[in-house]
């Protein structure tokens, strides 16, 4: 198997959990890939033979991104409400469904073309690794199909039919999320996810959900607390669910929820930058024990944007996160989020995911916002 070292790495982020700091740093550093994987790191100096060599020029380099919550599969256009809300408009959830009608009106080429085109921006931006969820089709039909679509681009996909209530009876769409649309959508999921929310769905709604896709082999994500204080962060704590996304609004109760429980508070500053609804408080998460990831949420809604380094640059500059921890929240943290051990880190035995900065730390990421920085993104350790 091919060895290939790459060398004169002027900071290397390993996010190490043995190392002694939070990034697991090295400077003047080198890694040997093995195939896909990381078969060692350490100093430049240090460094044993391999069949290829890169020499990347005293760039730092980082873990891949982890982007663990984003919707891609839809199609049309909302800037006209983007362009509202900047003149005034608060947001509110129903715009879901301008999105809907159009996603529905799309062919199959059209929602698989549009995605692809947004995983390659990601790419271009260092993600390595992202969560795609449904959630603009809302029929049987609809709902599969986005989701046979994201499973083209990855193995995270979630079935997000709990969106909103398209039209009719919330209690008859509920029995048809947890039923009809359940069983076509399982096929092609690995997540199930619920908007728990005002004008979406309430906490029993939620619970009854997740509770049929875990009986479904599915496991459980939570949107909640985004739009104001509620029931849901405290439920997906309760529930021991992995991670629950947005937490905006959260009461004392509901931050010693998911310390006791071990859940991922996983933020989404890039729709505060959209909505302008106030960000949430990382610091007051890290200092009480808190597990927090960053993601993009790339949707037409409230957020589109790709770019993982925009969210580490708000994250610092808006929630109180030093720059470490940010990427370690973007990239570690991602993986633990969506279960994987083998993304996230540049560890022995990882998968060799790495972004290459055109700078010379990680902490350019936050001080040079809107800046390209990522000049090579590497998957399964080869470049793309």
């Amino acid at each position: 198997m091919t060895t290939t070292l790459i060398t004169n790495i002027g900071e290397l982020v390993t996010n190490d959990p043995e190392a002694e700091d939070l990034l697991g740093l090295v400077q003047d550093a080198a890694l040997v890939v093995e195939g896909s994987r990381i078969a060692w790191t350490g100093r430049a100096a240090d460094a044993p033979d391999a069949d290829e060599r890169v020499d990347l020029g005293g760039r730092a380099v980082v873990p891949g991104f982890v982007d663990s919550h984003s919707h891609l599969v839809f199609a049309g256009d909302r800037a006209q409400e983007f362009a509202a809300r900047m003149a005034g408009t608060p947001y509110a959830a129903g715009g879901i469904r301008t999105t809907v009608a159009a996603t529905r009106a799309a062919t199959d080429e059209q929602l698989t073309s549009h995605v692809a085109r947004l995983v390659e921006e990601m790419r271009r931006q260092g993600t390595t690794t992202v969560e795609i969820k449904s959630g603009y089709g809302l029929t049987v039909k609809d709902e599969a199909r986005s989701l046979a679509v994201a499973r083209q681009f990855t193995e995270e996909t979630t079935y997000l039919g709990a969106h909103v209530v398209p039209d009719g009876d919330p209690g008859e769409y509920v029995d048809l999320v947890t039923g009809p649309m359940l069983d076509a959508a399982r096929e092609h999921a690995r997540w199930i996810d619920v908007f728990c929310e005002r004008g979406a769905f309430d906490a029993d709604q939620a619970r009854a959900i997740l509770g049929a896709g875990a009986g479904a082999g599915l496991r459980g994500r939570l949107h909640a607390n985004q739009l104001g204080y509620g029931d849901g962060v405290r439920l997906a704590a309760e529930l021991g669910l992995l991670a629950v996304d947005h937490c905006t609004y959260l009461a004392d109760e509901d931050v010693d929820a998911l310390r006791d429980s071990g859940t991922i508070a996983t933020l989404l500053p890039g729709v505060e930058f959209s909505t302008r609804q106030p960000y949430p408080d990382a610091r007051r998460l890290i200092d009480a024990g808190v597990r927090v990831a960053i993601a993009s949420d790339c949707n037409p809604g409230s957020c589109f944007t790709s770019s993982v380094p925009l969210c580490i640059a708000l994250a610092v500059r808006e929630m109180g996160m030093t720059p470490a921890e940010a990427v370690h929240a973007a990239t570690y943290r991602g993986a633990e989020a969506l279960d994987r051990d083998d993304v996230g880190a540049l560890v022995v035995g990882r998968r060799a995911d790495l972004a290459v900065l055109d700078a010379p730390t990680h902490v350019h990421l936050a001080y040079r916002p809107g800046v390209p920085l990522v000049v090579q993104t590497w998957i399964a350790g080869r470049p793309g």
